[in-house]
């Protein structure tokens, strides 16, 4: 603990980043990073004393922090949701890095559920919530809505075999690609050679002098105006009113945009907008997609191909033009500079994919290679189709004969999944870049919940009467003593409805708390872990 004066305080109660990293550590009873100390002074959620080297944050701070944000919630929420929520459920000890561990965020997918979820009930423990194990190695686990494939990367990861299937052909994609073996030396030359090519094509092309010298304007002007951490902290203190202090720089740094814009000649519109591609790339980042995609289809690996096909999917998500604060929820396109609140400066469209891929490209490859550290012989696969009615002996016999000649030996042991929900998520639309590029074929009208057919009776009718048809043509392939585990919220409390027509019962549920949401309502939420057997 430092012991000196620094801005006329006492110190004797201010910590080093270090002794706020391990202070916090010991009063959550969980581990707090360095990184993590530094996030809350960057984002203004506690003050700095001091520069550089000689950084201090106050505990007084930290406290005030931790008890209304970490402490206080798990009280809070039990008295919103209920006594009956399991907090250990929650996963609050695990780091971000722990919940999105090696090849789960390969790319982003709304409404996936974390691995810790998936281990809980997979593995072999047992606690006073989970009192006896329901799967072991070697048993076949069954995911009828596959997803991003987190249920088949961690039953590989516990030497279970695994069996996913989806509707949508970009979700069964994610999947397989992440539970792939591959030749690592081979893949790594195959991505350095993309990226050797992308930077001959994009050097000194006008979009990358123009890029060059809209940022060193934005780092003069937001330096000025947006200092880090002062302006968050200001922004939390109330002492600037964001909204209105925003929007008048925004405006005044306009000016500065479109002189460049006018200097260099960069068209911020293609000459249609009838596609998706057409509609949210500006013209010189669809250029460089375009260029990439050609040169991913001349790899003559197949399993290369997929990876480097993921990378660029990835990277055009990144690439769209909107704001930061909208990638998850598309509004309109935007091709200005802006006042960024989540970053809390001014921000700017992108203007080329380079910096996005060569980051995409290491990350997925490190990731990648940290999978192939921990995985089994255990086969996993996911098949494209319909829940309600794919024959799985069939499509198994297709094209996996080994999976097939397994399944024959051995039925399912059991299920575990997450249905969509009602009227939430368009599954099909939030990959419309890829779907649109990659030419796959889409299924929308065959999704079971889907956004666009709202929440109604009508909707909540079809809800049911879907997910009982895939648990009944799913329960062919299972063992007689299956075990099902679906991950809800049932807000409409239909998977009583749903287990009764599918002739099945609940026999135990068990209640999480959802912290880490990638939505912006941050209101007391949980899920219903449903425990599913045969009547």
């Amino acid at each position: 603990m430092s012991n000196h004066l620094i801005e006329g305080k006492d110190t004797s109660e201010l910590l080093t980043i270090k002794e706020a990293s391990e202070w916090a550590s010991q009063y959550l009873k969980k581990n707090v990073s360095v990184s993590n100390i530094s996030y809350l002074i960057q984002y203004g959620c506690i003050s700095k004393i001091g520069n550089n080297g000689s950084i201090l944050v106050s505990v007084d701070d930290l406290k005030k922090y931790y008890s209304s944000h970490v402490i206080s919630k798990k009280n809070l929420w039990k008295q919103q949701l209920g006594d009956d929520l399991n907090w250990e459920l929650s996963f609050a000890k695990y780091r971000e890095s722990e919940t999105t561990k090696h090849v789960h965020r390969l790319h982003p997918y709304k409404g996936k559920f974390i691995p810790q979820l998936v281990e809980y009930f997979l593995d072999t423990h047992t606690d006073n919530f989970k009192r006896e194990i329901f799967f072991k190695a070697g048993d076949i686990i069954l995911d009828p809505f596959c997803g991003s494939g987190t249920t088949l990367v961690q039953s590989n990861e516990l030497g279970l075999h695994a069996i996913g299937i989806d509707i949508s052909r970009f979700n069964s994609f994610i999947s397989n690609s992440k539970i792939k073996k591959y030749d690592l030396a081979n893949l790594r030359i195959s991505l350095n050679e993309i990226t050797k090519k992308l930077k001959v094509f994009q050097n000194n092309r006008p979009n990358s002098i123009f890029e060059k010298e809209l940022l060193e304007q934005l780092k003069i002007f937001n330096d000025k105006y947006f200092p880090s951490p002062q302006f968050r902290y200001k922004v939390r203190q109330k002492q600037i009113d964001e909204k209105v202090y925003g929007s008048a720089k925004e405006q005044e740094f306009i000016v500065i945009y479109n002189a460049l814009i006018a200097k260099h000649g960069i068209k911020l519109s293609q000459n249609r907008n009838d596609t998706f591609l057409e509609k949210w790339f500006i013209p010189d980042i669809r250029e460089e997609i375009d260029f990439v995609f050609n040169e991913i289809n001349n790899i003559q690996n197949t399993a290369f191909r997929d990876v480097a096909s993921l990378i660029l999917s990835r990277t055009m998500r990144s690439c769209r033009a909107t704001t930061h604060s909208d990638l998850a929820t598309l509004l309109d396109p935007v091709t200005s500079t802006y006042y960024c609140k989540k970053h809390g400066k001014i921000c700017k469209p992108l203007f080329s994919i380079l910096s996005w891929w060569e980051r995409y490209a290491k990350d997925t490859y490190d990731r990648i290679s940290k999978f192939d550290r921990l995985r089994t012989d255990s086969l996993q696969i996911c098949l494209t189709g319909d829940s309600r009615t794919i024959d799985i002996f069939a499509e198994l016999n297709k094209s996996y004969p080994d999976f097939s000649k397994l399944l024959n030996q051995s039925k399912i042991r059991g299920i575990f999944s997450s249905p969509p929900y009602v009227g939430l998520i368009n599954y099909h639309e939030q990959h419309a870049y890829a779907y649109d590029l990659f030419g796959f074929e889409r299924n929308d009208n065959f999704e079971i919940g889907s956004l666009y057919r709202g929440q109604g009776k009508d909707a909540r009718d079809s809800y049911v009467s879907g997910i009982s048809s895939v648990l009944k043509n799913c329960k062919k392939y299972l063992s007689e003593d299956y075990d099902i585990f679906l991950v809800a919220n049932d807000k409409f409390n239909l998977f009583p409805e749903i287990a009764a027509l599918s002739s099945m019962k609940i026999v135990n549920t068990y209640k999480r708390p959802v912290l880490n949401r990638v939505e912006k309502d941050r209101n007391a939420y949980c899920e219903i872990i449903f425990h599913i057997k045969e009547l």
